[in-house]
């Protein structure tokens, strides 16, 4: 009898095959430890242009042909480091975790997806959450790991320290957010189902959920599956989380990828809140 995760797997070769695209076999590349590496690459993506690798981008979340149920088993988000979080994440890094190039592309993305006045959560926040500069949210909240990083945020207006992982309640009200934002960290949560119902229930009805996804992590904290799959099957994986949440229209995928094969690739992957 086929495994839930082979049943997910499946689904996804077909997502990709739909979408034109044959999956690789897994390479695992870059430092072991707390060094930023690239999990999975796409064999002959550098031959790929631009405008195709953004078409079967695109196209992995029109009409995906999801499971029946949730096909993730606990295996699949156990960590090659399963320590403490907070030990991890103690040491602030006051640095990106993207290039330039697609930090650009992200804040241009905002630019174009933000209103003024919009009460904004990003989760798994930082230092920096890669807003406008200009823009002029109302609450501005930041939910994240280390505080001395929280603290230099200057684009929020408050925030919390909590290690979604240990407890995945958010300590916010029903439908307090238009927007939450996770930026290059969704592979980190171990507990996701859990995660993509909070961030339903913070949202206010219509609000969307904007998850930007490059080809870095750490990887001894990345969950096992993601470094077993590569970046169209990312982009599926986030897009069953929406799914199988049940709150919320359908995902879409946007590539904003600035310099394709000379820079990092970045994908947003966004769905909103149902409104009835």
């Amino acid at each position: 009898m086929q495994s839930r995760s082979l049943t997910l797997l499946l689904a996804m070769r077909s997502a990709t095959l739909a979408a034109g695209f044959v999956s690789p076999p897994a390479s695992i590349s870059g430092a072991v430890g707390t060094g930023l590496s690239s999990p999975r690459t796409i064999s002959g993506s550098s031959k790929l242009n631009a405008s195709t690798m953004k078409e079967l981008a695109e196209k992995v979340l029109v009409n995906p042909k999801f499971p029946d149920a949730w096909p993730f088993s606990p295996e699949d988000f156990m960590r090659q480091d399963e320590s403490d979080d907070t030990i991890f994440y103690d040491q602030p890094r006051l640095v990106y975790h993207i290039d330039d190039f697609a930090v650009g592309a992200l804040t241009k993305y905002y630019a174009e997806n933000f209103k003024d006045g919009d009460d904004v959560l990003d989760i798994c926040s930082s230092w920096v959450s890669h807003y406008p500069k200009d823009f002029k949210g109302g609450s501005v909240v930041g939910l994240g790991m280390n505080e001395y990083e929280l603290s230099q945020n200057k684009q929020l207006t408050s925030y919390d320290v909590k290690d979604l992982n240990a407890d995945c309640v958010f300590p916010y009200d029903d439908e307090s957010f238009d927007k939450v934002t996770c930026v290059v960290s969704v592979d980190y949560l171990n507990q996701p189902q859990k995660v993509f119902d909070e961030i339903a229930r913070v949202l206010r009805p219509g609000g969307e959920c904007i998850i930007s996804m490059s080809n870095r992590c750490f990887p001894t904290k990345a969950f096992r599956i993601w470094l077993q799959t590569n970046d169209l099957e990312h982009i599926f994986i986030v897009g069953s989380f929406f799914h199988f949440s049940g709150q919320f229209d359908p995902a879409t995928c946007e590539d904003i990828s600035p310099n394709p094969g000379r820079s990092d690739p970045l994908f947003i992957v966004k769905a909103a809140k149902k409104s009835d």
